[in-house]
């Protein structure tokens, strides 16, 4: 049974051609990264009960346009409920 205090974050990342090189997708399934400056699509699909249930919608999403040209690039991040993440303040430049 899935532990009520924690949810799952699903992803996906449409990666953009860099003009120097080849486009670089992740390569394990923790695997994640993005930049979004340089021009990739960075999508939430959904907060799942399960990490079971965030893995059924990869499978259904892996079949649609868009998501099955980069059918790889899903990362699920488990977050816990009611828990700060951000627990210091912050300076800008």
């Amino acid at each position: 049974m899935a532990d009520p205090s924690t949810v799952y974050l699903l992803w996906h990342v449409h990666h953009r051609a860099a003009e120097e090189g080849e486009v670089r997708h992740f390569t394990a399934p923790d695997d994640f990264w993005a930049d979004e400056e340089a021009g990739d699509d960075v999508k939430l699909l959904g907060t799942y009960s399960s990490r079971e249930v965030a893995r059924d919608r990869i499978e259904r999403a892996r079949r649609l346009p868009g998501f099955s040209d980069e059918p790889d690039c899903f990362y699920v991040e488990e977050f816990e409920i009611d828990k700060d993440e951000w627990t210091e303040g912050y300076v800008t430049d």
